[in-house]
């Protein structure tokens, strides 16, 4: 595990803290080694129903690019290292569990990939975003830029890459890229607020429709077994069962 990673359980919520303030969160190799692991301890830990990630005055402001000289020196260092950035994007996208990016600051490159693996992104109404690749000369991973097409359509997605020029806030709202702003003190009370929300709601559902969602992104448009699966399993359960009693009792549900 890395240093510069904090992970912190409470109410249902874990939150997952991005703490390199040195370095502006950047992300080193290490760090994002460390990230499958962290979420995999999330995923099976029953007492948690929401994944929270953060940083404090930056959220990230991308990989560490001083250890590219020695760790992406040729083609076999450069695909190791994509490896690793790619585990770690993979385990956030497959976590069953919803997941939230709360964004202060820079969310720069490698910042913006893990907050595009998340599947909602608060942010600072003066949050600053870029995926900067052309910048360096590398070609940003077939995965990552999926997440990026689907977030903000293709032609949005090209201009970023393209250009590599710095987003501000309301344009990342704008375009899709986040989902909510809120001045910089806010974000991370209000990304706890919608993570209790999540966590109170029927996480059948939450899961159900996470499965569902993933398919659709994915080119899946026909109902499997699989599916079917899903739905029979939510019509058989204990959440299922407490929504439709809480409805006629006239109280909220307790899931």
């Amino acid at each position: 595990m890395s240093e510069y990673l904090r992970l912190d359980i409470a109410d249902a919520v874990a939150t997952l803290v991005i703490d390199r303030p040195a370095k502006r969160n950047a992300l080193s190799y290490d760090m994002w080694a460390a990230i499958p692991g962290l979420v995999a301890q999330v995923a099976a830990d029953d007492s948690v129903r929401v994944l929270l990630l953060r940083g404090d005055d930056h959220f990230s402001a991308g990989a560490d690019i001083s250890e590219f000289a020695e760790l992406r020196a040729d083609a076999a260092g450069a695909r190791r290292y994509a490896e690793a950035i790619h585990a770690a994007t993979d385990a956030l996208t497959g976590m069953p569990k919803p997941t939230i990016a709360a964004i202060n600051g820079f969310c720069i490159g490698g910042g913006c990939e893990i907050a595009l693996a998340c599947d909602l992104r608060v942010a600072a109404d003066d949050a600053k975003f870029g995926i900067t690749p052309a910048k360096l000369g590398i070609v940003y991973m077939l995965p990552s830029t999926k997440q990026l097409v689907d977030a903000v359509g293709p032609a949005w997605a090209k201009q970023i890459l393209f250009t590599a020029d710095i987003i501000d806030a309301p344009t990342a709202l704008r375009i899709g890229l986040v989902n909510e702003l809120h001045p910089a003190a806010d974000v991370v009370k209000r990304a706890t607020e919608l993570a209790h929300t999540m966590a109170g709601r029927s996480q059948v559902t939450i899961r159900g429709a996470k499965e569902i969602i993933g398919r659709i992104t994915a080119g899946h448009f026909e109902e499997d077994d699989a599916v079917h699966a899903l739905y029979a399993n939510s019509a058989e359960s204990a959440d299922y069962a407490e929504g439709v009693r809480a409805f006629l009792d006239k109280r909220s549900p307790k899931f």
